[in-house]
């Protein structure tokens, strides 16, 4: 520790310590605890006490006096086993029984402090530090810390209860480490003592009739499998196993979730990827015993595993693929291929328990859903997958939900019921029948899917969030039949499909909500993006009014609208695809509508639609568009003006984005992102030019003043920008072509002013040369490397802390320096 900070430390201590001085900021303790943190990972603990010997003053009267603050009370706590955490240092707390008065039976937990959570959430974290070595471990088993501990775990703090139980587990893992692993048992103290009391505790919570006690068990040995693979972890799960297996004896088997936690940990763990020790028997006797909202993480978790036995993955399949099963029976649907349904008998769900609760249906269903629709990308998913069923019971529920199937048996009316206009269901089922459009599907059932999906875009019952899920998984579906790369045509349900869909569009986009015609405008630029180089594509699409309205949403009173209808109408221009596609008529949509993109860019009050015409016109300056390429120049010069003078800071980062793209093509370089080496170099003769160029388009000095940006991604990139400027620079060797003398006392002047703040007076017409010396003047490099260090890096040290605490308290003359 420096001198100057050991000097200031007694004066901090003695403020601690007094009761009349209150810490007013947490926080500052917090600051304090990180910095002895880190002294202690670079300093010898016993050396740094031994310096300063007021630390040890305040844990002594700390102990003596129970007078002072929970807060300063919860600190010394913590800074105890922070230096105890080093076996030489505990060793020398403890000759004045320090530790012992700490965390000892004896100590805080007769005070009255005790009854405060930060004190006991302090004294766990404290031990949680101790405990790094053999002696902790003797003292934790000396001083009843470890009981303490126990009872904890039932505290009403969750923050409290948890932290012990997290203790409990890093005591159990530290106590084992080292030791073989043949042991047989945990039987007659074979292990250490800590593990000992530890598992004997665990054992007698398992046992226990109480929720909670089984509850806290559980918790304990999930973390414990989760974070510990080592041998000793095979043995404990051999002596506790029985005692999880009784647990699924019982009527009703308490804390059914935290045992699923469990099994799935166990089962995931390396240590038993081949080895039984009655986990395997254990989940089947599980996924036959507990409730459907219960076993479905449990299945789902067994089905992900590679090296699970192969019947007990049917069995896990059986459970996901019941309810799904029983919606196709009750509804006449096909059932599948020969056996199927075979997987999905045998288990404890019960279709008329069910039934009995909508939420619980609903509840399953969505749960069967989202974890199929996990499994359906994975490698180890089960083989073969069902995926005809799975398509035609997803379709099924969706219909189910409209109405619009006609139940088969009184079990079919009752889904009938439950699902109807259920929006959870839809949105699960739509997301559910998205994903199938990856597998490999017959036409008639495809045909049946876009049948629902155009049924749910155009009934008015919809609602927005259900309509917006039919929009994504309409593109999936379109996306997987579309017909391959290479060719110029749709196929001929695709194409059928696709006029039916712009028609339910156009009423989409003219919606009275706001939700809905977001959507669909979303949805419009997707098809454009991915279609609208196609013939047959282009045909439907100019033969509707989407383009038409798309430009009229410009003027939305909505900004999200607003913000879509930009990007829908910036992918419409650059595919070709507005109203007028032919000759001068053509070139001049493309210029009308680029002026109403800079109009919205200069006059839109909000900065969703401001960001989305920059980044539109980004897209147009990369590709070549003809609204662009007729005067890019003046394109260039219009669009930094606008957005030089934007509060939105996203829309200056977009700025600058833009005036890279016009660099690097002005630079005859690929539109990349920037780089220090480009693998072609820049002709020298043509660097006035370009300089010129810049400094006329006033694209230098938006970078300039962009570099003392309040916003940091805004300085980053104006930093980036010149620093890419002044590599190609000197990339082609300089300008030695006009002379290295530029007009010094200019340069000098230009910087000044930058320097100064005065970010609203333009930097000016420079000389190449003047460009140039500003830049290697610059230096980009330290502040690229600041920039990148964050906006909240500040300087900070132990003495300004400890001086802020103690000018806090009056005991120094100098203010605060808002550490």
């Amino acid at each position: 520790m420096d001198p100057e900070c050991s000097q200031l430390l007694p004066a901090l201590c003695a403020v601690l310590a007094d009761p009349r001085q209150p810490v007013a900021d947490d926080t500052c303790l917090e600051k304090l605890l990180d910095w002895f943190k880190t002294l202690t990972e670079t300093e010898p603990s016993l050396l740094l006490l031994q310096e300063n010997p007021s630390l040890v003053e305040l844990l002594s009267h700390v102990l003596k006096s129970q007078d002072v603050s929970s807060r300063v009370l919860s600190f010394s706590l913590r800074l105890a086993g922070m230096f105890a955490a080093q076996e030489d240092c505990f060793q020398y707390l403890q000759q004045g029984e320090l530790l012992l008065g700490l965390f000892g039976e004896v100590g805080p937990l007769c005070w009255v402090a005790w009854n405060v959570p930060t004190v006991r959430s302090g004294w766990i974290q404290g031990l949680r530090s101790l405990a790094q070595h053999p002696s902790a471990l003797q003292f934790l088993a000396d001083s009843g810390a470890i009981d303490t501990i126990f009872s904890l775990q039932g505290d009403p703090s969750l923050f409290v209860a948890s932290a012990s139980s997290q203790l409990l587990v890093h005591i159990l893992a530290l106590s084992m480490q080292g030791e073989a692993a043949g042991y047989p048992c945990l039987q007659g103290g074979a292990w250490p003592m800590c593990a000992w009391k530890i598992v004997g505790h665990l054992e007698e919570s398992l046992c226990a009739t109480g929720a909670p006690q089984v509850t806290q068990a559980l918790n304990v040995l999930t973390t414990t499998f989760g974070r510990c693979h080592s041998p000793w972890t095979e043995v404990l799960w051999e002596q506790l196993c029985p005692l999880v297996a009784r647990l699924l004896e019982r009527a009703t088997i308490p804390a059914a979730h935290s045992l699923v936690d469990l099994l799935l940990n166990v089962a995931r763990s390396p240590v038993f990827s081949s080895a039984d020790c009655g986990l395997w028997g254990t989940v089947t006797e599980a996924l036959n015993c507990l409730s459907p909202l219960q076993v479905g993480p449990l299945a789902v978790g067994m089905l992900k595993l590679q090296h699970c036995p192969q019947a007990l993955r049917a069995q896990a399949l059986g459970v996901l693929l019941q309810l799904l099963a029983c919606v196709l029976k009750a509804t006449a649907q096909a059932p599948g291929p020969p056996g199927w349904l075979d997987r999905t008998e045998g288990s404890s769900l019960t279709v008329d328990a069910l039934l009995s609760s909508k939420a619980a249906c609903v509840g399953v269903l969505c749960q069967t859903l989202a974890h199929l629709e996990e499994l359906h990308p994975l490698p180890q998913r089960p083989a073969p997958w069902p995926q005809e069923p799975l398509l035609s019971a997803a379709v099924t529920v969706l219909r189910l939900c409209r109405g619009l199937v006609a139940p088969s048996s009184s079990v079919g009316a009752r889904l009938c019921a439950t699902f109807a206009g259920c929006v959870r269901v839809q949105r699960a089922a739509l997301d559910f029948l998205g994903t199938l459009s990856q597998g490999t599907s017959p036409q008639d059932l495809v045909t049946q899917v876009f049948a629902v999906l155009l049924e749910y875009l155009e009934s008015p019952d919809s609602s927005p969030t259900v309509l917006k899920k039919a929009f994504q998984a309409t593109l999936r579906w379109l996306l997987s039949s579309s017909t391959s790369a290479g060719c110029s045509n749709l196929s001929p349900h695709t194409l059928l499909f696709l006029r039916e869909l712009f028609t339910v569009l156009q009423k989409r986009l003219c919606s009275p909500g706001w939700e809905v015609r977001d959507s669909a405008l979303e949805f419009l630029t997707q098809l454009c993006r991915h279609w609208g180089g196609q013939a047959d594509f282009r045909q439907v699409l100019l033969a509707s009014e989407a383009p038409a309205l798309a430009r009229q949403l410009l003027q939305d009173p909505e900004s999200y609208v607003r913000a879509s209808a930009v990007a829908a109408t910036g992918q419409l221009s650059s595919r070709g695809l507005q109203a007028a596609p032919k000759g001068s008529e053509h070139l001049q949509a493309q210029q009308d509508l680029l002026g109403d993109l800079l109009h919205i860019l200069s006059t839109d009050s909000e900065g969703f639609p401001r960001r989305a015409v920059v980044q539109v016109l980004t897209e147009w300056l990369k590709d070549g568009h003809a609204g662009v390429a007729q005067d890019t120049e003046q394109f260039v010069a219009t669009v930094l003006q606008a957005v030089s003078r934007d509060l939105d800071w996203e829309v200056r980062v977009q700025g600058l984005e833009l005036a890279q793209v016009f660099l690097a093509q002005t630079l005859g370089q690929p539109c990349c992102s920037y780089a220090v080496a480009l693998p072609t170099v820049t002709p020298a003769d043509r660097l006035p030019t370009v300089l010129r160029t810049l400094c006329r388009l006033r694209l230098l000095d938006f970078a300039f003043h962009a570099l003392l940006d309040c916003d940091r991604p805004v300085a980053q990139k104006a930093c980036d920008l010149l620093l890419y400027l002044r590599d190609q620079i000197d990339a082609c060797g300089g300008l030695r072509e006009v002379g290295d003398s530029p007009d010094l006392s200019s340069v000098e002047a230009a910087l000044q002013r930058w320097r100064a703040g005065e970010q609203g007076q333009p930097l000016g017409d420079m000389e190449p040369e003047a460009v140039l010396a500003i830049l290697r003047s610059m230096d980009l490099e330290g502040l690229q490397s600041r920039l990148a260090q964050g906006s909240e890096h500040v300087e900070k040290s132990l003495q300004s802390l400890l001086q802020d605490m103690l000018a806090t308290v009056g005991m120094l003359e100098n203010e605060a320096d808002c550490y």
